[in-house]
């Protein structure tokens, strides 16, 4: 049954934790923190969405993977895999080869429900799927402090750019999360 309220930790996955991967999200570990209590506090209304490559890119991701070619790995590699200091959390996974999750997520969350947002990283699947998701009709909420870019700089520019599409997307911190989840 679709969830009226529904958080998503967008792609807490070991290709974005490693220290070792070209696509390291620098501050990945600052946001497994804060993720712990909201997947906490929203329950059974949890999904972790991943990140994984196509069996066969076509039109622009061509070239992407062209650009990234390590990360043309089958869905069940574990560089895919959402990262051990999660895991016991993400019961419900979606998976998808975009940025944005919207798609997948869509059928997780009632019509016109809340969409609350964390993960990774704030200046792409994030941004996407939280853009994505305003347009269809769904209140997106962004949990800044739950999130983390390729850098500061563009972390703070995503969430500047998000907060512009108010009120179809608002920016709150941790602990106005935490009270949503309370009170949904």
């Amino acid at each position: 049954m679709p969830s009226a309220t529904l958080l998503a930790a967008i792609d807490m996955q070991n290709v974005f934790a490693a220290a070792d991967s070209p696509w390291r999200t620098p501050r990945f570990p600052d946001v497994v923190g804060p993720i712990r209590p909201l997947a906490t506090a929203f329950r059974g209304d949890v999904v972790f969405t991943r990140f994984i490559a196509p069996t066969e890119p076509v039109g622009s991701w061509r070239p992407y993977y062209e650009q990234w070619p390590f990360a043309l790995q089958p869905p069940d590699a574990p560089l895919w895999d959402v990262v051990d200091e999660l895991a016991d959390l993400a019961g419900r996974t979606v998976s998808a080869p975009t940025f944005s999750k919207w798609r997948q997520l869509s059928a997780e969350l009632a019509p016109g429900g809340r969409l609350v947002l964390c993960g990774v990283s704030t200046d792409c699947c994030v941004l996407s799927t939280a853009l994505e998701a305003a347009d269809a009709g769904a209140e997106v909420v962004v949990v800044e402090d739950a999130c983390a870019g390729l850098d500061d700089t563009t972390h703070a520019k995503a969430l500047e750019i998000m907060d512009l599409y108010a009120p179809l997307v608002r920016v709150v911190d941790l602990a106005e999360a935490l009270a949503l989840a309370q009170g949904s």
